[in-house]
């Protein structure tokens, strides 16, 4: 008899993303962005994108194309604004704040180079290490064979362009990928409060990445990528251009055997230059008062994980990560006469580093998770130095003393179901999150006011409990959260005098600004409600969102003004209605966005009005591979407000913006 052949090797798949999501998941409210729903968003730029999510608020209200790049930072649950981000964002496990100020730098990212994204509500992040106060926002790059590309213009002389392609390469796929954008911009400034020297904002930025994604075993598989990108643009008035260049590079390896794990290791550089500019009396001209000429910071560490085998419906993950931050402020100060007088050198670096252990197991249907980790922090290399440029006399050179300390992270929670698609969950949390350098050691200004550093701060501490109920059923998803947070040593930048005066650190402010001082806060209190709802029927699908809060700050001491007032940029409410439609190349999309009124500043004098912006997103074939595309960004030219000066006027978000292009899939 002819011998009978050995089977086939089985088929090795290139996914190019992490290990399978966590069981322990299940138990938290988690919102997923897909593929289809990048693809008919109606703006390219990321942080757009995510402000679909009611909740994802970032520190102003303007996107990254118009607002300074350092008033970026993400954040949800209303657990106050912060140039820091309060949410933890990973690419492909990799943590994306800048090292330096902890803010978002968004136009490094390409939302079509994604193949999804997961919003995690709640904090105490075990497995993706310290920072996830509010949530963690997963993002996850594409790795499919192919080619694509789009080119699009736009109102105000507006173009962009990106292209793929992913080409098979040593047995992996190798993606190549870029995106450009530029604009001769708006006039932030709105017109009844605008001068002179108020003027459009343009904008350049670009972004680039290579990813390779290959096996390297049976079940093993490498990833790496390096990217790099570009950003400038301006505020709207002379000297008050901004330009940020970094580099990534990291490489993983994922296995996915009886063993499962992963191993990462990533490099990150950052380097900033910012120039701010202040305003005469009815605007009618702007001059240097600030130059950050360079900041460069760099960021890099690894993490480990491992899930052993165990009996079905049980699962186990050990691991551990690790992260350092070095970062330094080179300023040009006190600038008389369109120079400076004064050189300024501050920073310094942050370490953590901590090991976790996260078990889930399911009985009868219902899921039990818990899961705890530790984290050691140490803040070392501080300093500020400043010295008058005429005559070389150093007028500040001071160094901190090394500090660290230790802190939990613990989350755990169930979700059990009770029957017609219907399911109850509830967790528990605690997490923690460094200062910045950028908090830590450099005093700043922003228009009139200025705001001196603290190298005292403490970490911030969050505990947080939810309890909600989801359904799923046929063609609808839907669920209800109610929470309750509590941020301990709350960083906020705390009103301590009115100008005019000389104060330290910052030196003299005029009238109409305000001193103040980044301090740790008793507490920040947040009780809130997410409601969110889903129906999917062939091509056509429906949804949406809602958040109301309630977030009051708890204070005392010098900053006891603060007392039972809401922290500054948190709106009460927000939510999103959105409507889609795809079938054999054709699509549309309409995505209705409502935003509560927020106040600008600490001591809520400022307040920013509510607004309601209208998205639209058109495709249309014209031939198999080709799409034309239609896209309106504030299609009824809303004002949203983003900002109000010491001297009144008002800074606008992105008004009704349009565009048109080709789409090549």
């Amino acid at each position: 008899m002819p011998q009978a052949l050995p089977p086939p090797p089985p088929a090795i798949v290139i996914t190019g993303t992490a290990l399978p999501e966590a069981r322990a998941d299940r138990v938290y409210t988690v919102e997923r962005i897909s593929e289809r729903r990048i693809a008919q968003s109606p703006s390219h730029e990321l942080d757009q994108l995510l402000k679909e999510v009611p909740g994802i608020q970032l520190f102003r209200r303007s996107d990254a194309r118009s607002g300074h790049p350092t008033s970026q930072g993400v954040t949800l649950r209303a657990i106050g604004g912060n140039a820091s981000s309060r949410a933890l964002l990973v690419l492909d496990g990799v943590p994306q704040s800048d090292p330096f100020g902890g803010w978002i730098n968004w136009p490094a990212y390409d939302p079509a180079g994604l193949s999804g994204i997961r919003v995690i509500r709640g904090g105490g992040s075990v497995a993706n290490g310290p920072g996830a106060l509010a949530g963690t926002i997963e993002m996850t790059s594409r790795a499919d064979a192919g080619a694509g590309g789009e080119i699009f213009v736009g109102s105000r002389d507006s173009l962009e362009a990106r292209g793929r392609i992913g080409l098979d390469a040593g047995g992996g796929v190798l993606s190549l990928s870029g995106r450009g954008a530029r604009s001769d911009g708006f006039v932030p400034i709105t017109q009844d409060t605008r001068g002179p020297a108020d003027h459009a904002a343009p904008y350049r930025e670009w972004s680039g990445r290579g990813r390779w994604v290959a096996p390297v075993g049976p079940s093993t598989e490498l990833q790496a990528s390096l990217s790099g990108f570009h950003d400038w643009r301006t505020r709207g008035t002379d000297f008050s251009s901004d330009r940020t260049n970094g580099a990534d590079a990291s490489v993983r390896l994922v296995d996915r055997g009886r063993w499962q794990w992963s191993a990462l290791g990533y490099w990150q550089w950052r380097n900033l230059r910012s120039s701010t500019a202040s305003l005469s009396a009815g605007r009618t001209s702007a001059t240097r008062v600030l130059l950050q000429d360079s900041v460069p910071s760099r960021g890099f560490g690894g993490s480990i994980e491992v899930r052993p085998p165990l009996p079905d419906g049980i699962e186990l993950r050990l691991g551990g990560d690790a992260r350092r931050t070095t970062g330094e402020t080179r300023e040009l100060a006190n600038f008389a006469a369109g120079q400076p007088t004064r050189r300024r050198r501050a920073g310094g670096e942050t370490w953590t580093g901590g090991a976790f252990a996260e078990a889930s197991a399911e009985l009868s249907g219902i899921v039990l998770s818990a899961g705890a980790r530790l984290d050691r922090w140490q803040i070392e290399g501080g300093h500020l130095f400043e010295q008058t440029i005429a005559t070389g006399a150093v007028t500040r050179d001071e160094h901190y003393q090394p500090r660290h300390g230790w802190r939990p992270t613990a989350r755990g929670g169930l979700i059990a179901p009770i029957g017609a698609g219907f399911n109850l969950r509830s967790a528990a949390y605690l997490g923690w999150r460094m200062p910045t350098l950028n908090e830590l050691f450099r005093p700043f200004r922003a228009g009139a006011d200025a705001t001196a550093a603290n190298p005292g701060l403490n970490p911030e501490r969050l505990a947080g409990i939810e309890a909600g109920i989801d359904y799923s059923k046929g063609p609808w998803r839907a669920s209800v959260t109610a929470f309750a947070n509590r941020l301990k040593h709350a960083i906020a930048n705390v009103t301590l005098a009115a100008g005019p005066g000389n104060f330290p650190q910052v030196g003299f402010v005029g009238a109409g600004g305000s001193f103040r001082q980044r301090q740790n806060v008793d507490a920040v209190k947040v009780r809130g409600i997410e409601a969110a709802a889903e129906w999917t029927r062939g091509p056509w699908a429906v949804r949406a969102g809602a958040s109301f809060t309630h977030a009051r700050m708890q204070t005392g001491g010098a900053a006891a003004l603060l007392d039972g007032l809401r922290p500054a940029q948190t709106p009460k409410f927000a939510a999103t209605l959105a409507g889609s439609w795809e079938q054999e190349g054709r699509g549309a999309q309409l995505v209705l966005r409502r935003v509560g009124a927020q106040y600008e500043d600490d001591l809520n004098t400022r307040l920013l009005k509510g607004a309601t912006t209208l998205d639209a997103f058109a495709s249309w074939p014209l031939s198999g591979r080709l799409q034309l595309v239609a896209r309106a960004e504030n299609l009824t030219d809303a004002l949203v407000m983003a900002g109000i000066g010491g001297d009144g006027s008002v800074e606008r978000a992105t008004p009704r913006t349009l565009w048109i292009g080709v789409r090549l899939r």
